[in-house]
């Protein structure tokens, strides 16, 4: 048993040290001391912040993160231009060589103003216990207890399996990446995986409801609870009991590693699958591999104030970065997320239908994803191709009205 929960049962209240956000934190005797607020959460808990949206355009907070991150933001803001998206960004840069996380709190405070953010990839350079994770930190402080990600095949794309269509419905908070490890004693390091019914429960729900909405047939709720039997176990048990809300959607369940073997064998046999923080990391980039690779997909973010759009599989790039090599495609798939998330679905639609031009009908791609294209090759055609579309703007000013814009 951790000494953690030992010294709970003695009444014993000492201050824990763990990967956590803050370093040490101070736990007194309450119902269950592992799922204390942090100082952040503490600050922010009562502000309410108005979402920001001025003259009808909507502020986005862009977190640009390391490595390719940056020139990738660039290229999204160029696309978002060229097409008239009524979206500002405010940009908050986190460098992850400084000490401290008075920018992780800024980041923070501008997600909760207006509501929506992008974000590549944030490194956590420092191995400082001190210096947490910024991208968990960021997911655990906004409770964006969901993660979203539509693994779809694109015609063309050499790729080990074609004509995949998964979605993933991740947990996006607590699990193994609870952030919570300590040393016991020198050379004896502990680290706690939390799964509370709630939250098990909550994500259990968005699959089931999610495939209902969409038309989906199937629900596969992915564990290990042959080993982990309470942790996991009540992971399974609670996509047991929310599935008798869904008679309609039919539900499996699969071990881990045999999910990693059928992936690889026969993925088409799965529709939505339902999995913890660490094994959706997994799954992941497992499902990537077989379509073609990291360079395609976005991921999406959702807890119930806020939401934050990504590239799919999180990953920095730093080692291509500033090459011009970098696939556009991720980031440019997040912006059009956001778009949609916002209701701008007319201009998602055009940047999405130029993307899928360049692409795959007229091949213009990364080395990546088997072309020899840069990345300003794909940019540019996009752009090219944005002129020929038609949007229909929704203005909210005094009259209520719409027109229709040729651009």
């Amino acid at each position: 048993m951790s000494l953690r929960y030992v010294q709970k049962l003695q009444g014993i209240h000492t201050p824990f040290l763990c990967r956590s956000y803050p370093f040490l934190v101070t736990k007194e005797k309450s119902k269950d001391v592992a799922f204390t607020k942090s100082s952040l959460q503490k600050k922010y808990k009562d502000l309410e912040f108005p979402r920001t949206k001025y003259g009808g355009r909507s502020v986005v907070t862009m977190l640009p993160g390391g490595g390719i991150g940056p020139e990738l933001m660039t290229y999204v803001r160029e696309i978002f231009s060229h097409c008239g998206a009524p979206i500002d960004f405010e940009v908050i840069d986190i460098d992850p060589s400084t000490q401290g996380n008075e920018d992780l709190e800024n980041a923070i405070v501008s997600i909760k103003r207006n509501g929506t953010a992008i974000k590549g990839n944030i490194e956590t350079t420092s191995q400082n216990l001190n210096e947490i994770s910024r991208n968990v930190a960021i997911r655990n402080e906004l409770d964006l207890y969901v993660n979203v990600l539509h693994c779809k095949s694109l015609p063309g794309i050499p790729a080990r399996h074609q004509n995949i269509d998964i979605v993933l419905i991740r947990q996006n908070t607590y699990g193994e990446y609870a952030m919570m490890e300590h040393e016991a004693v020198p050379g004896h390091v502990e680290s706690l995986k939390i799964m509370t019914e709630e939250n098990a429960e909550r994500v259990a729900r968005y699959a089931f409801e999610y495939a209902r909405q969409q038309g989906r047939k199937k629900v596969t709720t992915i564990h290990k609870a042959n080993i982990m039997k309470l942790s996991d176990g009540l992971f399974l048990e609670m996509a047991k009991k929310v599935h008798k809300d869904y008679p309609n959607i039919q539900h499996e369940n699969m071990i881990i590693d045999n999910t990693c073997m059928q992936l690889v064998s026969n993925p088409h046999q799965f529709d939505v699958m339902n999995l913890p923080n660490l094994y959706g990391t997994i799954v992941a980039n497992v499902i990537c591999g077989l379509i073609g690779g990291a360079g395609l997909l976005s991921g999406r973010n959702y807890g119930d104030y806020y939401a934050i759009f990504e590239p799919g599989t999180r990953n920095t790039g730093t080692a291509i970065a500033g090459k011009n090599i970098a696939n556009p495609l991720p980031m440019i798939n997040a912006g059009i997320d956001l778009l949609n998330h916002l209701g701008y679905k007319d201009h998602a639609r055009i940047i999405h239908e130029a993307s899928y031009k360049t692409v795959v009908e007229m091949g213009i791609r990364t080395p990546d994803v088997g072309g020899s294209n840069t990345s300003t090759d794909v940019i540019n055609s996009i752009m090219d191709y944005l002129p020929n579309s038609n949007i229909v703007w929704p203005h909210e000013d005094d009259f209520m009205q719409q027109r229709e814009v040729r651009i």
